[in-house]
């Protein structure tokens, strides 16, 4: 497959057959994010992730054609959502001042804070944590674009058709520095056992939070809770190892 050996007919089935990995793609991050944010204004972007995917795309590189088309397919659905600008106002300095409660008080107890001791430092009561994590999960999920920046451009990778897709959801695979890597593995083992399931499920499996939520029989509202406080202890985490 690339573009100088297929005819018109024969990229226009490829995309039509891949339109499907898009539309799940979306549904991995729609449901975090509040109603009315236009979904198909999502998949159109995903769309035209696939299409570059499918003119850009080089067999003899050695990665499949779905796995390429996955990761510029998400990092134009991510460029679309930061377009929007979707999130409530103060929802972004909220979650900003989660990640620096998390940090402090992982300093400070030695170890990963409770969720009691977060809502106690934010001076919130635990039903507006618990709400805060729900209403942040996509807050969350785009910050993992920004989770390596502390390492400078070396975090993107050096293929330039996935630097295109600057919102690879899956650290691991976004850092190009070993160390970076390294470190940031370390952040994942640290987390709450529970956490560390979710965050393999969410980006090594690749299920969406509903499909998470059916694996632990809890909702996907609580998935979502999960899932932020994950983010927001492996971004705090991984500054810590930084000394930042």
């Amino acid at each position: 497959m690339g573009p100088s050996s297929m005819t018109q007919a024969e990229r226009e089935q490829v995309i039509h057959q891949h339109v499907d990995l898009v539309k799940y793609e979306v549904d991995r991050v729609a449901a975090a994010l509040p109603a009315e944010v236009d979904r198909e204004d999502l998949v159109s972007a995903g769309i035209i992730g696939l299409i570059k995917a499918v003119d850009r795309f080089d067999p003899n590189r050695g990665a499949s054609f779905a796995t390429y088309a996955t990761t510029l397919m998400r990092g134009a659905i991510m460029d679309e959502l930061r377009a929007m600008d979707w999130a409530p106002r103060g929802l972004r300095g909220k979650y900003r001042r989660l990640e620096q409660a998390i940090a402090r008080l992982r300093q400070e107890l030695g170890r990963q804070p409770q969720e009691t001791e977060i809502a106690q430092e934010l001076g919130i009561s635990l039903d507006e944590y618990e709400q805060l994590l729900r209403d942040a999960t996509a807050t969350a999920i785009m910050s993992l674009d920004a989770v390596v920046e502390a390492g400078g451009d070396a975090n993107m990778p050096s293929n330039d058709d996935l630097s295109l897709g600057r919102a690879e959801w899956n650290p691991s695979a976004v850092v190009d520095n070993a160390e970076l890597r390294r470190l940031l593995a370390e952040v994942v083992t640290e987390l709450p056992e529970r956490e560390q399931l979710v965050i393999s499920l969410y980006y090594d499996e690749e299920l969406t939070l509903r499909e998470i939520g059916a694996v632990l029989g809890v909702t996907e509202s609580r998935v979502c809770q999960i899932h932020t406080q994950a983010v927001a202890r492996l971004r705090a985490g991984l500054s810590a190892k930084l000394g930042q």
